[in-house]
């Protein structure tokens, strides 16, 4: 037979002591239990590699049309922004049980050693997956310095 246990939503507010928990309460943990029966924005997930030439990202977006992906390149930064939009298509005598569909926008930004060539770079999109094709700029390496 299963435990039955009272949720109390406020019951972490309540024990909260501002000196001993402050640590918690910054990284998440604590905002997470009080809101986790509210929807969370989607993270968009990717594979980042890298060669001599290029870096090539591979992120899943899925639900999205390519016309709503924005990929922004300034230097060695990186930032992929897409937006889900509702259907707002109803039909008379329908009546909508449940949605946990997320709509809204979706981003992630990242930085990347060496400086990206924006005027060579590709996107590709398909079956809910982005692909980059980031080539590094020439002549972006490090300077080193002779220390006299």
């Amino acid at each position: 037979m299963a435990n039955i246990i009272r949720n109390d939503p406020l019951g972490e507010v309540a024990r909260f002591d501002p000196f001993r928990d402050i640590e918690d309460l910054f990284s998440g943990r604590r905002l997470r239990s009080l809101f986790r029966n509210m929807p969370e924005t989607p993270e968009i997930r990717m594979d980042v590699t890298e060669d001599d030439a290029a870096y090539r990202v591979k992120a899943e977006i899925p639900g999205v049309k390519k016309e709503d992906i924005r990929v922004a390149i300034d230097g060695n930064s990186v930032s992929i922004s897409a937006e889900c939009k509702r259907e707002t298509e109803e039909k008379k005598g329908e009546t909508s049980l449940c949605s946990e569909r997320y709509y809204g926008v979706q981003s992630r930004s990242f930085t990347l050693r060496h400086d990206v060539d924006e005027a060579k770079a590709e996107a590709k999109y398909q079956d809910g997956v982005l692909e980059l094709t980031l080539p590094k700029k020439s002549g972006s390496e490090a300077k080193q310095l002779t220390v006299q």
